[in-house]
């Protein structure tokens, strides 16, 4: 490798290498289009340089390098010469990362002529990696006649100006200048990573990696009194910059996101935590080492854990202690406090949610995990912000590099990294359709979610925390047709009394202002574990020792919830459903710890709510077997799609191997809604549909086909609903349905597809 000694800071002798500086970028700087800047560049370096070429390579998808601009080669080769890394002296620069200077270009083993280019009568060459991120994203190689032996100082100069080339290149604009022609499909196709939505949404920008360790060079100290005072006053700091968080604006409202911040500024305060360091210090360690030593054996010990509560706790004390870190040595700006680019999508292993919060969330258009659950600390505070989150995005940090453009697509927990032309124009249409359709769906607002043949149907919400229902009045939703009581209870760090569910369940009939609110008693176990819960997964959690079941072996958790939500529908009326109930035995048990409690709060001379309504969640195929007997004791039943096709399928919703293998608009699955539809008519008992299928136009259609008057979905999909409720006519759709019970196919999604059309309905 050719290595510039260090370059005097006066005299002339720099007077020309900073004056190219500034001319690149200016050019840089300037409202040309990419192309057009990147071709004054190459003319500008061949100018200032005395070169007769410039050329510069940029980095594709595939590790080929592909000319976008020259200066002295022919110019039909721009788009249509490309090398392979390690293919070519250019070749032999990227994948290397090192400069080369040769006086003899041609007699270096790796020359790779390519006569389209017209290179054959250069011999001397130079050429620089360009660097993004420690990746190298491009090549700069200059060119002359004659032979030349560069200097150290010309190599450090086009080392600098690929500094600032690399900032083009990594802003995504290159890629706009060409269609696609002649080039190799899989050399250009993007990086496609999948992984699960935390949080919805969709957004592009520059990668921003969140940078969490340290090297430490003093680990031991001389005095231990000097290195406690030193964590004293680290620890002070800390708590000082925490506070200020707390005092954001955008996390004022009180609700699920403000408890976490106050639990994670508890976990800072844990005199356990700083005693534990204190003792490490008195080993002889400086406040540096010793934070780290403490965090290294919390890693350790809780390696295995897969308690999701638990892991959630060892990522906070992760963010305490790289705060700390931060402050013992001196750093005043936190990772987050850097300044970020206009569109950034932060990329890490996982977050703590005040690490989150160091960022400006108004220039966070995204945020990929390589870890991560939908009830961990950050995807709370990621809703609260309205930021789109994907977790559990596997080797994400090892595929993406500092500036590289990122699309997040958390509708569809995707992430394409460094995308193509193609998928660049596809995320613009979106974000341009979407500001368009949702302009269009607010007009629908204050219009009912009435059929063109005058059915009525009612539009509910799923909610789980308080942020939630601010969309019942935004888009004059019927109510809340499931509220996940669990959420609240997974956000905080001790299991919730009854005087704080009361307050809780009160602020949530306080802010529905009427709507009616259909609260889900606790659906915990499996993956969803309460802290100080001593419960394990099983083999198969989402079967095994969960929700009803959990709540009637621990009757006492139970009661206590139906206690304070008897308390809080004071005067107002009550509805309360039970999920997972396999038999008509459970609900029967559950009916009368209801019961039970009512019974208490009249004998306590408490406020009554003025009526009680009990229901049932049908996620289990065998309950169907019992419908007669349970409809004459529901006072409403409610179908959970989710967890209903998940078992109907015997299919694992958690195993992406077995995503989209079976499809919700099958006749397996119209059948037995059928079914289900005809008892409750039958017995007039009022039946509702929560989860992703009533979320999605095609599907909620086909429900109404069915006979479903009332489905509640996530809040977003209101309006795409609600637009095609109004434009459907049910009649002939519900004629259309019946035909299609008995077909053998996989999928009769492609048959309802063709109704819509058929029909002009908005789907």
């Amino acid at each position: 490798m050719v290595t510039a000694g260090p370059a005097p800071r006066h005299g002339p002798l720099l007077s020309a290498p900073r004056r190219l500086l500034a001319r690149v970028r200016d050019v840089m700087a300037g409202t040309d289009a990419a192309d057009k800047r990147l071709d004054e560049v190459v003319r500008i370096i061949a100018s200032d340089m005395v070169a007769e070429v410039c050329s510069i390579y940029v980095r594709r998808a595939g590790e080929v390098l592909e000319l976008f601009a020259t200066q002295g080669l022919k110019p039909n080769a721009v788009h249509q010469t490309r090398l392979k890394f390690g293919e070519g002296i250019v070749g032999d620069i990227a994948i290397k990362a090192r400069a080369f200077a040769l006086a003899e270009a041609q007699e270096h083993p790796n020359f790779a002529y390519r006569p389209e280019t017209g290179e054959e009568i250069y011999h001397s060459m130079m050429g620089v990696p360009v660097l993004r991120g420690g990746r190298v994203v491009g090549v700069i190689a200059v060119q002359n006649r004659t032979q030349r032996n560069y200097t150290d100082e010309e190599i450090e100069t086009l080392q600098t100006v690929a500094m600032v080339l690399a900032e083009l290149i990594a802003g995504g604009d290159l890629f706009r200048i060409t269609d696609g022609t002649d080039i190799d499909p899989e050399t250009v196709r993007p990086v496609r990573l999948e992984g699960l939505m935390l949080n919805p949404g969709i957004g592009m920008g520059q990668a921003v990696l969140h940078v969490s360790d340290f090297h430490i060079e003093e680990l031991v100290g001389d005095d231990p009194d000097i290195e406690r005072g030193r964590l004293v006053n680290a620890f002070a700091e800390m708590h000082g910059s925490l506070d200020e968080l707390l005092a954001d604006e955008a996390l004022a409202e009180g609700g699920e996101h403000r408890d976490v911040l106050e639990t994670y500024r508890l976990i800072a305060e844990d005199a356990g935590w700083l005693k534990r360091i204190e003792d490490a210090i008195d080993t002889g360690l400086t406040a540096e080492a010793a934070v780290q030593r403490v965090q290294n054996d919390i890693r350790a010990r809780m390696a295995k854990v897969t308690d999701p509560y638990l892991r959630e706790r060892v990522h906070d004390l992760d963010d305490l202690a790289r705060r700390l870190l931060l402050h013992l040595m001196g750093d005043g700006a936190i990772a987050g406090g850097r300044e970020l680019p206009d569109q950034a999508i932060l990329v890490a292993r996982n977050l703590g949610p005040a690490e989150l919060l160091d960022y400006d969330s108004e220039k966070l258009a995204g945020v990929i995990l390589e870890e991560g659950s939908p009830s961990s600390h950050v995807a709370i505070i990621a809703h609260a912000l309205d930021i789109p989150v994907i977790g559990q995005t596997r080797d994400v940090l090892r595929q993406v590099d500092d500036g590289d453009v990122i699309v997040v697509d958390a509708e569809n927990a995707q992430a394409y990294i460094r995308p193509g032309a193609d998928v660049v124009e596809a995320f613009e249409n979106s974000v341009r359709n979407a500001s368009k359709q949702k302009v269009k769906f607010a007009e629908l607002i204050d219009q009912p979610a009435k059929t063109v043949d005058g059915v009525a149907i009612s539009l509910c919400i799923n909610a789980g925390l308080m942020i939630d229902l601010k969309h019942l009045s935004e888009w004059d939703a019927d109510g809340v047709g499931l509220f996940r009581t669990e959420i609240p209870f997974m956000a905080r760090s001790k299991l919730l009394g009854v005087d704080e569910q009361t307050r809780l369940y009160t602020q949530v009939l306080d802010q529905a202002a009427g709507r009616p609110v259909i609260f889900r008693t606790l659906d915990i176990g499996g993956d969803k574990v309460l802290p100080h819960w001593g419960g394990t997964d099983g083999e198969n959690p989402a079967m095994g020792w969960r929700a009803i079941r959990v709540s009637l072996d621990r009757p006492a958790l139970l009661r206590q919830q139906l206690r304070a939500l008897i308390r809080s529908a004071a005067g107002r009326e009550l509805d309360v459903m039970f999920p997972m109930v396999a038999e008509v035995a459970e609900f029967d048990a559950a009916r009368a710890l209801v019961d039970k409690e009512l019974a208490r709060e009249s004998g306590r001379g408490g406020v009554m709510p003025s009526k009680v309504s009990v229901g049932a969640m049908l996620e289990v195929p065998s309950l169907a077997f019992q419908l007669p007997a349970l409809l004459a004791k529901v006072d409403f039943l409610s179908v959970g799609s989710n967890d209903l096709m998940q078992f109907l399928f015997a299919q694992d919703r958690g195993d992406a191997r077995m995503a989209g293998r079976y499809d919700v608009l099958s006749p397996i699955v119209l059948k037995f809604l059928q079914t289900v539809v005809e008892h409750c008519d039958g017995a007039e008992v009022p039946l509702s549909l929560c989860g992703e299928m009533a979320g999605r136009p095609l599907e909620a259609m086909a429900l109404l086909g069915l006979g479903f008057r009332r489905i509640s979905m996530s809040p977003a999909s209101l309006g795409p609903v609600k637009a095609m409720v109004r434009s459907l006519p049910v009649a002939p759709l519900s004629a259309f349905v019946r035909g299609l019970f008995d077909l053998p196919q996989h999928s009769v999604r492609a048959e309802f597809q063709e109704f819509a059309e058929t029909h002009g309905v908005q789907i």
